[in-house]
């Protein structure tokens, strides 16, 4: 565990050694945003039953990859899982000439997902560091387990910038290839008819009560089970405990971020940019209200959430720019500044300590794949390894 505490600990460090210039250069966070992408893309099967989902389909696809006249949507369990969904097995089918080794795979699974955020960050967020600590906060332990939806999430936030430059047509493509990777992705496609201006806060109010409202009652609940995604409802519930009650840390969340967005309402400056992440982030705060009684349909806030990484570290740097003089300035930033990084670990600290709960240790101890063997306990490897010679030579194939 105290390794990941260290993780946060040195970006937050990086971050107070570069606060006063508004983050670091490109190159730098790029370097940055590599290391946290390797730490998790090193571990050895961290996160949980879903990388062993996605890695059995993935060798599969490698041995179809090597016969004579592979034919991939017939022979290929990953495309019958996904039927709608074939971008992703036709990534996976891309991967397999590559390598066919599945921590390989996981591997540059996870490269890709942290260049299209580094993409994202660089393109919204005013400063880099602060942001990524805000994701780290939010978003940061689902990329060890969530590979297909992270990725989907990932390709769908390149697409918020032709919301306020208004080109449908670019806007629409990215979120077909984000669609083909998992269909959850289609939720983000509203935000674009939304027109991209500053409501009155009495409005976002209402519609974030109505929210509550409708989450409380269950109807969306109900929907979103309807609809039935191919999420793994029953790990998590072994995980959570869920019973399908009011997810009360849904309604912690949404409320502070939805405070502290409210609470510098006027700091934000009034452009089309800025605008559009305000609403994405007020969107973030409505979806988790609306599946306050889901365990899942939380998930769908995600693609949302790169509102509340840009908006709240932007904030910070609006803030530093208000005040009288440079003292009063600086007061405020670090005011500001601290309230956000504390929030962030406590986001960042809840999850680290959730997932060590219920026998499950799906994230610590720490370990690569660099090294045979696995961890000891390791309660997901003894219900989920299905070809015990990756334990033996992690790179037999």
């Amino acid at each position: 565990m105290f390794l990941y505490i260290f993780v946060f600990a040195i970006l937050v460090g990086i971050y107070l050694l570069t606060a006063r210039i508004g983050g670091c250069s490109d190159k730098w966070f790029f370097a940055i945003v590599m290391c946290v992408a390797l730490f998790v893309g090193l571990s050895d099967m961290l996160g949980g039953y879903d990388r062993y989902i996605y890695a059995e389909f993935f060798d599969q696809v490698a041995d179809v990859s090597m016969t004579v006249s592979p034919d991939y949507l017939h022979e290929c369990g990953i495309f019958r899982q996904w039927p709608g969904e074939k971008g992703f097995g036709w990534l996976n089918v891309l991967i397999s000439f590559l390598t066919s080794n599945r921590y390989i795979f996981i591997l540059i699974l996870t490269v890709i997902i942290y260049v299209l955020l580094y993409i994202s960050i660089r393109q919204y967020a005013k400063d880099n560091i602060l942001a990524l600590i805000v994701f780290m906060g939010i978003m940061f332990f689902f990329t060890f387990t969530y590979l297909r939806q992270m990725l989907g999430i990932s390709i769908a936030w390149l697409g918020i910038r032709y919301i306020y430059d208004r080109s449908f047509w670019k806007f629409a493509l990215i979120i077909l290839i984000a669609f083909s990777m998992h269909n959850s992705a289609l939720v983000l496609f509203p935000i674009y008819f939304i027109p991209p201006k500053r409501y009155t806060i009495n409005s976002v109010l209402v519609i974030l009560s109505v929210c509550l409202f409708l989450g409380i009652l269950g109807v969306s609940s109900f929907l979103y089970d309807s609809y039935g995604d191919a999420f793994d409802t029953e790990r998590i519930d072994i995980l959570t405990g869920s019973d399908g009650g009011i997810r009360f840390g849904y309604f912690v969340e949404a409320a502070f971020f939805a405070y502290i967005i409210l609470q510098n309402y006027e700091v934000v400056p009034d452009t089309k940019k800025d605008n559009v992440l305000l609403n994405v982030s007020l969107l973030f705060c409505a979806i988790l209200l609306l599946f306050i009684r889901s365990e899942n349909g939380g998930r769908l806030s995600w693609y949302y959430a790169i509102g509340v990484v840009a908006t709240l570290s932007n904030i910070a740097v609006y803030r530093s720019q208000t005040g009288q003089g440079f003292t009063m300035r600086m007061n405020t930033f670090m005011s500001y500044h601290a309230f956000l990084i504390l929030l962030s670990f406590f986001l960042y600290f809840r999850i680290l300590r959730g997932w060590g709960e219920g026998g499950y240790q799906i994230l610590y101890p720490y370990k690569t794949f660099l090294t045979n063997g696995h961890r000891v306990p390791d309660r997901t490897f003894d219900e989920y390894e299905y070809d015990y010679k990756y334990d033996r030579d992690k790179l037999y194939r």
